[in-house]
């Protein structure tokens, strides 16, 4: 009995004594809750206010890097579009200069910059003011010089596969070797090539005016779509979008003090060319040709525009004219013989060169180092220089 309720005693006491612990653990675990929630509510607090204190100028920049001007995949702030950013504690205030007669273009900026703002984390409210700046109309100008330039030459074909960008290019070339200031704008904006051939991987800046800076190579100032692009992206623009970005890239550009400003017209007789012999007074066309019909007959088309609009053809150039073996020399006619030099003895003017066929001019024109540059005493080269000097010696 004796040893029975010793045992309950102890039992007892024991239950007793671990009572009062099991209370005590409860309250401090309720007490480190209450502690560690605080602690956590401060770090919040803090770094809320250590991301709105790291907000500035550069970040909201930053994040306008995601917005593309529509058409392109440039964004706006290397287009130069980004005039003022001001921060004041959480409100962003911006102001965009957009020149376009397109008002769904400046709209849907407008869209885009408030969006990714919106996300940058401190940042209470946007405000987006897009300052537009209306182009110039296409047709409304009549044909007028472009400041400072005093010969604006366009190189024309009447279809595509002639290589006249690769004329257009060692032309432009050849005239800054003779010492000539010379410019080449590609004005092909859905096939630019220019960019390309001359090895350009700059992206054209603009000034304080919002006029863009041309890219610089072999001593030529450059102009194209496809600095603008990045690689295989196409240009998906209508025909009024295409005829405005044309003037823009002539009207618009920093082209300074030229002697010679060389126009690569896309191939036939569209809208773009239109636009460029209406609106740009022209020194001079030159023609380029295979000697095969089927390419003469599409170049007397473009002849035909150009004598619409009485703007003179100084000359045709009849571009992969033969092949030279390199084994043996001899000569081989692949696309016939003699086709340019009839056309152009049948419009009386100028046979301006025949360039041979030549696996240096592609390699050249692939690597972005034209044949004159790249390989000076070549035969097609030397072909080239001769057409600039009979080119500057019309005009």
């Amino acid at each position: 009995m004796r040893k029975l309720e010793v045992k309950k005693s102890r039992a007892e006491r024991g239950y007793r004594a671990r009572a009062p612990h099991f209370r005590i653990h409860t309250s401090d675990f309720a007490l480190c809750f209450a502690f560690v929630s605080k602690r956590l509510a401060d770090l919040l607090s803090r770094g809320n206010a250590v991301r709105m204190a790291a907000l500035n100028e550069e970040h909201v920049r930053d994040s306008l890097r995601a917005v593309k001007y529509p058409g392109f995949t440039r964004d706006i702030v290397s287009f130069g579009l980004v005039r003022d950013i001001r921060i004041d504690g959480a409100d962003v205030y911006i102001q965009l200069v957009v020149t376009t007669g397109e008002p769904k273009v400046a709209e849907q900026i407008r869209d885009d910059s408030l969006r990714v703002v919106q996300a940058v984390p401190g940042v209470a409210s946007v405000n987006v003011k897009v300052d537009v700046q209306a182009a110039a109309p296409a047709g409304d100008i009549g044909p007028a010089k472009i400041e400072g330039v005093r010969h604006i030459i366009a190189v024309a074909s009447g279809k595509g596969g002639v290589g006249k960008s690769t004329v257009a290019a060692n032309l432009a070339l050849s005239l800054a070797k003779d010492g000539y200031r010379t410019g080449l704008c590609d004005c092909d904006i859905y096939g630019p090539s220019i960019a390309l051939m001359f090895g350009g991987n700059e992206r054209p800046m603009a000034d304080d005016e919002n006029r863009i800076i041309p890219v610089e190579r072999y001593g030529v100032a450059l102009m194209s779509m496809g600095f603008l692009l990045d690689d295989g992206s196409p240009a998906i623009l209508r025909g009024p979008m295409v005829t405005r970005y044309t003037q823009q890239f002539l009207r618009q550009v920093v082209w300074g003090k030229l002697d010679y400003l060389i126009l690569d017209l896309p191939p036939g007789t569209g809208d773009i060319q239109l636009t460029i012999v209406q609106t740009v007074a022209l020194s001079g066309a030159v023609i380029v040709t295979t000697p095969q019909e089927v390419a003469l007959i599409d170049a007397r088309k473009a002849v035909a525009m150009f004598a619409k609009t009485n703007v003179p053809v100084l000359g045709i150039v009849e571009n992969m004219s033969y092949f030279l073996c390199p084994g043996d020399g001899k000569r081989y006619d692949i696309f016939g013989t003699g086709g340019g030099s009839r056309e152009a003895a049948r419009l009386q003017v100028p046979l301006l060169g025949e360039v041979p066929i030549e696996p240096l001019v592609r390699q050249a024109g692939d690597i972005g180092r034209p044949v004159v540059a790249s390989h000076p005493a070549s035969a097609a080269a030397g072909v080239f220089r001769e057409i600039a000097k009979k080119v500057s010696a019309c005009c």
